[in-house]
């Protein structure tokens, strides 16, 4: 079967929104339901700089962080298109890469514009701020403020691409897994 002819039958589903949101938990949950996904990259990216020595990739390189970032995201997406599932779920997708450099407001070279172009998802949940459950780590350097900023960002970029959100509410894990699912 050709991949244009996978890729239409094929659900990519985001779950994006701004950090401490709740997506991984979300993600475990629907792996742990039997769904097909693939975890947040970036946390990789940054333990794999720290090794080398950059304490935050992101924020010391941000243009380097996201490039890796963007290829990483274009082979989740290429990954997904190929996986026996109907319906594939990614913890975040191509155009948050835009949507945290314009929120540190750094330029970037068109091809980031490109690869959300061509890289199209079927459905993107977005999760808000949440501040009862939002806690900071080790790869989680913003508070809770920055992560409302970045909550905007995420919404208007996606929207930019012409994508359009649906809003997963706050509740428990599985109501907000049994919420997404029924948006299928």
């Amino acid at each position: 079967m050709p991949l244009i002819s996978r890729i239409l039958q094929k659900e990519i589903v985001i779950i994006t929104g701004g950090p401490g949101t709740g997506k991984t938990t979300i993600i475990d949950g629907l792996i742990e339901r039997g769904h097909t996904c693939f975890p947040e990259i970036s946390r990789e990216i940054t333990l794999e700089a720290k090794k080398q020595g950059i304490e935050q990739l992101f924020l010391e390189k941000p243009l380097l962080f996201s490039e890796l970032l963007l290829e990483g995201r274009k082979k989740q997406f290429h990954t997904a298109t190929n996986q026996t599932a109907n319906t594939v779920f990614i913890d975040r997708g191509i155009p948050d890469i835009l949507a945290y450099m314009h929120y540190i407001g750094d330029s970037y070279p068109s091809f980031f514009d490109q690869a959300c172009k061509e890289h199209n998802y079927s459905k993107i949940f977005v999760l808000p701020p949440w501040e009862e459950i939002y806690v900071s780590d080790e790869a989680r350097y913003e508070n809770y403020e920055q992560a409302k900023l970045i909550f905007d960002h995420l919404k208007e970029t996606y929207q930019t691409f012409g994508y359009n959100l649906i809003e997963v509410p706050k509740g428990t894990v599985d109501e907000r897994i049994d919420f997404i699912l029924n948006q299928l």
